[in-house]
């Protein structure tokens, strides 16, 4: 394979990263609403600290497992925004300004 190839074989990799991403975006969403709904917490530390060791666990390189920890660390970061966000109750003025 040349570099073209490559190239095109990330940029395949890429957009199916961004699919499977935007689908655990929407799964963290979903439970975001089902434990809303059952009046738990939206966020457990220990969950966190589970899918560290299973994204660890399933790690099988190049990167080293700091790496993938880290990248992780960001995807749940950004998660716990959309859900908080997505979670959040309209305003007054918000929702006002939408039908207008």
């Amino acid at each position: 394979m040349n570099i073209q190839d490559w190239r095109r074989k990330i940029d395949e990799i890429d957009r199916k990263l961004v699919r499977l991403l935007s689908q655990r975006a929407e799964c963290s969403l979903a439970i975001g609403r089902l434990k809303r709904a059952a009046e738990i917490p939206l966020f457990h530390r220990k969950r966190e600290r589970q899918i560290a060791k299973n994204v660890r666990c399933a790690n099988r390189g190049p990167l080293p497992d700091k790496s993938i920890q880290f990248l992780f660390e960001q995807i749940l970061r950004v998660t716990r925004a959309a859900v908080r966000r997505a979670l959040r109750p309209p305003k007054a003025g918000r929702a006002a300004h939408r039908t207008q």
